[in-house]
């Protein structure tokens, strides 16, 4: 799980999303990268980013899953108004395993992976705390 936020407490937002993920039914965090700061990507002024990587295991679907993280997204006060634009909190399904999905609003892995350097890094780092 991609976990970022650039809007108010950043770092107490992407507390909340790993105490949440950890407490979703079949689902216990397996590791979690350091924190990050990055530069916004798209087309929208704002401020920076702070990411990290979050390795879970869990029994939920990724469907399951994902609409458990819009949820979390909510309680934080994200509203999707602006495609790109700045959020409280942004919570992406970025490897299932080894699944691959592709539906109206999931597509997994992550399309995006391959051009967000800092993930590739996280996820690096992930792998050599836990031995994925």
């Amino acid at each position: 799980m991609g976990l970022g936020s650039n809007v108010g407490d950043r770092a107490a937002h992407l507390a909340h999303a790993r105490e949440r993920l950890a407490a979703l039914p079949g689902t216990r965090v397996a590791g979690v990268s350091r924190e990050e700061e990055t530069a916004p990507l798209g087309p929208v002024p704002q401020g920076a980013f702070l990411n990290q990587m979050v390795l879970l295991e869990t029994t939920l679907t990724p469907e399951a899953l994902l609409a458990q993280c819009r949820a979390i997204e909510a309680e934080r006060g994200r509203e999707r108004r602006e495609r790109w634009g700045p959020r409280t909190l942004d919570l992406d399904i970025v490897r299932f395993g080894v699944r691959e999905v592709q539906e109206a609003g999931l597509t997994i892995p992550h399309p995006e992976l391959p051009r967000r350097d800092f993930w590739l890094r996280e996820i690096a780092e992930l792998e050599t705390l836990s031995h994925v």
